[in-house]
């Protein structure tokens, strides 16, 4: 294997324009630098300086050497602040953000776990319901839950999760209905719905059977935690993320309304840039969610990283 210190003895007289300012800040003798470079023209059989008693002078192969070199030591310098930065306790600002239905119900908790983990890192976070711009909204991580992954080519994505909507409804609902609810009935019933465009929902029964219900809402809400709330008040069905929904699940406050029907499964991801590399912080984060989610679903459910 060709000896590639040669190389970076070039570069350095050529970088501090002489032999002698090369060896003063490389630590390597005068007299070797130039035996090492003179055997580099050697090995390549070309001249890459011309040379005199009062300067160096780049020949035109010598230049476009150079060049390569340039590189070359900037691709070794990446690669041992990798190895530096592995060695780097998380620590800094980290600018994050997250809708607010996955703050509020899952990506909260995991975060204070985080913090509690990695005491030097400091999250600042937004509460967004759209697809945060990195740029824009000057974020170094945005969070998404969506039924179709999403990114621009400057972007890296991680999957994290699936997540899906499930009908659900009070216990005091269900009794005052006093009726075996089925989904050819559902769209007869009181329903709360997400948004100001919900006219129907799409719904996938036993054997990925489909179903589009028409509904007409008591409520029309963007925040899916109302939306909780107003189920746990017995104001009607309510399709809420799974993640959402499971507290009071647990708690009895709500109950499975068709619990075999559900919306299809999508997606929940990280974004953040491809343009510069992970800090120690912000791969610890992304890291530390994609463990967490994990520890949230079964196996069965657990999605493959791109």
């Amino acid at each position: 294997m060709q000896n590639m210190d040669d190389f970076a003895y070039f570069h350095a007289v050529v970088s501090y324009q002489g032999f002698t300012a090369a060896a003063r800040h490389v630590g390597v003798p005068k007299g070797t630098l130039s035996k090492r470079v003179a055997r580099l023209e050697e090995r390549l059989q070309v001249r890459l300086l011309e040379r005199s008693t009062r300067q160096l002078r780049l020949t035109d192969v010598g230049r476009a050497v150079f060049q390569q070199c340039e590189v070359m030591m900037a691709g070794w310098e990446a690669a041992e602040a990798v190895a530096v930065n592995a060695r780097v306790e998380p620590n800094g600002l980290i600018r994050m953000s997250c809708p607010q239905g996955l703050v509020q119900n899952l990506v909260g908790c995991m975060l204070r776990r985080f913090l509690v983990a990695y005491p030097k890192v400091r999250i600042q976070l937004k509460e967004l319901n759209r697809p945060a711009d990195l740029i824009e909204d000057g974020v170094d991580i945005a969070l998404r839950a969506r039924t179709i992954v999403e990114a621009d080519a400057a972007s890296i994505v991680r999957k994290l999760g699936r997540s899906r909507r499930v009908l659900a409804m009070s216990p005091d609902l269900s009794h005052h209905l006093g009726q075996t609810l089925t989904i050819d009935g559902l769209s007869t019933l009181p329903t709360l719905a997400m948004g100001e465009e919900e006219e129907f929902w799409t719904l996938y029964g036993p054997e990925g059977v489909e179903r589009q219900v028409a509904i007409q809402p008591r409520l029309l809400c963007s925040d899916f935690e109302v939306l909780r709330r107003a189920a746990i008040d017995g104001l009607g069905i309510a399709l809420l993320p799974e993640h959402i929904a499971k507290t009071s699940f647990a708690r009895g406050e709500l109950i499975h309304a068709l619990p075999e029907w559900h919306t299809v499964y999508g997606f929940v991801y990280a974004v953040f840039s491809s343009r510069k590399g992970l800090t120690p912080a912000l791969r610890a984060l992304i890291d530390f969610l994609a463990g967490e989610f994990d520890h949230e679903q079964p196996p069965a459910e657990r999605p493959e990283n791109p």
